[in-house]
């Protein structure tokens, strides 16, 4: 019998990986960049973000079901990283921005 938290997840998951390659292809058809125009080019750009966000959440569910407590700071370290992203255009500045958010909030506002 499956589990309805793995079942959860997996849809979790899947809804979010879904949206971050289908999401560039509607909002972001105008900006996409002059060296790979057209909507390969948007799908090649979203794959970055989609996989970084798709293991944040997968590693990141069974925390916060345990820990309710780190629901808040894990939601805004997601939310800023797509925002980052979505501003620089950069994995690295916005997956390092997204952790250090994380561990402020933590720190600062939950202990």
């Amino acid at each position: 019998m499956i589990d309805n938290r793995i079942l959860f997840i997996g849809l979790v998951v899947g809804a979010a990986n879904f949206l971050f390659r289908y999401l560039p292809l509607r909002l972001g058809a105008n900006r996409a960049p002059a060296r790979k125009a057209g909507k390969m080019g948007t799908i090649l750009d979203s794959i970055g973000i989609a996989s970084i966000c798709s293991l944040l959440i997968v590693s990141g569910i069974p925390d916060v079901m345990k820990e309710h407590n780190k629901f808040l700071p894990t939601l805004i370290g997601c939310l800023t990283i797509c925002l980052l992203f979505y501003k620089t255009r950069s994995i690295i500045v916005s997956t390092l921005s997204g952790a250090v958010v994380f561990g402020i909030i933590f720190k600062v506002f939950m202990n």
